[in-house]
């Protein structure tokens, strides 16, 4: 059986791919971003590229022009995904502002919250997302980050972390709790922070090899007028779901074609290194492959109802899975290489260096976006209906 899309929608994919052959940038396909210039911590030609594709109608094809897309149906907004990832090709460097504040102000925000959404989608203005705490990552709910309302003002007081571009951002997305004696996530509102305010202090987190693209952020009686409240007052939880559903809604797509394009690769190196007849190598591999090809279809079944308006459970598992499996893939890449894995000169074994930083770096995916352990507990009790532990 041959899956396939409509003529119309496969005249949007040859629109969109002329586009991409045309305009892709090509430090985009060098995937090594470490010497590129930066403007407020983004890529250069990454924030050039995020506002070609918003003035384009290609940022997010589903939204209408005015706001960097062009009406595109949901199956349309999949082949846009796809097509990306295929190509290894981001969107934008700077997710905060069109994978979260966007869609969450033009779903919950007022007139004048709208204002800000096509400055956040394009990137011209940098958003960082005030979630996780010392004591609150992934069981967002346990955030104790204050907002206590005076008259027509807010004063915070808190800390977050592991807050990304926190150090360059213009405005916070901040979730806060102005109910302290509500249930957990019952009490949780939503902020709009300038992070100019007096009272806010950014501390960069920085890695052992020296860069910082997280800071710590505290908060100390700063002062945030009522009318950059999102939405309700302690209907904060609502936003968060939303939220979190924006983040992860087209992850599965970058998931799944992330694990193919390591599977390829892994399929190449066991040619070159003469492993592709050894029997155990050729099983864990047509293991791999079933395993991969499964996901995606799993991701399609989850897309249809999505598109259809309900549930899609899949997604959270893929979120799982994709991470979960990505780790395998590369630990395999790791045995087929042998002794070369450890050797970071390209130039002296086939591939070598590029399972080693590959799996060391795939454990950040378990914990990005809803940590393994977390996904877990939510497939066990959300959609299994199996009794908290």
């Amino acid at each position: 059986m041959e899956l396939g899309w409509g003529p119309g929608d496969e005249a949007f994919r040859a629109e969109l791919a002329a586009f991409l052959d045309a305009n892709a940038p090509a430090e985009a396909l060098v995937h090594d971003f470490a010497q590129d210039e930066r403007v407020d911590g983004i890529p250069k030609w990454a924030r050039a590229w995020q506002a070609l594709l918003f003035d384009s109608g290609w940022l997010v094809p589903s939204y209408p022009p005015e706001l960097g897309g062009r009406n595109a149906t949901a199956v349309q907004s999949l082949i846009y995904m796809e097509e990306l990832a295929k190509r290894g090709l981001p969107r934008a460097f700077h997710f905060p502002g069109y994978a979260i504040v966007a869609p969450s102000l033009l779903e919950f925000g007022t007139d004048r919250q709208l204002e800000l959404v096509p400055a956040a989608l394009r990137g011209d203005t940098v958003w960082c997302i005030g979630m996780s705490e010392p004591n609150a990552g992934s069981d967002l709910g346990s955030l104790t980050t204050r907002a206590v309302l005076d008259g027509d003002t807010f004063i915070v007081n808190g800390q977050k972390v592991w807050t990304s571009y926190a150090m360059w951002a213009q405005l916070c997305f901040c979730y806060v709790r102005t109910d302290p004696d509500a249930a957990k996530h019952k009490g949780i509102s939503v902020l709009i922070i300038d992070m100019d305010s007096d009272g806010i202090d950014i501390r960069p987190l920085r890695h052992i090899n020296g860069n910082a693209e997280f800071a710590e952020v505290f908060f100390t009686d700063v002062e945030v007028p009522i009318t950059n409240l999102v939405g309700d007052l302690n209907d904060g939880w609502r936003i968060t779901m939303g939220s979190l559903a924006h983040e992860r809604g087209g992850l599965w797509v970058q998931g799944v074609s992330g694990l193919e394009h390591a599977l390829a690769d892994l399929i190449k190196l066991a040619k070159e290194t003469g492993q592709d007849t050894d029997p155990v190598v050729r099983r864990k591999l047509a293991e791999a492959y079933v395993t991969v090809r499964s996901l995606r279809a799993l991701g399609y079944k989850g897309f249809s109802s999505f598109a259809q308006g309900s549930s899609s459970p899949e997604h959270s598992y893929l979120k799982l899975a994709t991470s979960e499996q990505g780790k395998a893939l590369y630990e395999l890449g790791l045995e087929i290489s042998g002794g070369p894995a450890i050797v970071t000169d390209t130039g002296w074994a086939p591939g070598s260096g590029r399972w080693m930083r590959s799996f060391f770096t795939s454990f950040a995916s378990t914990i990005a976006g809803g940590t393994s352990e977390i996904q877990r507990n939510i497939i066990a009790e959300r959609i299994l209906g199996l009794p908290r532990g």
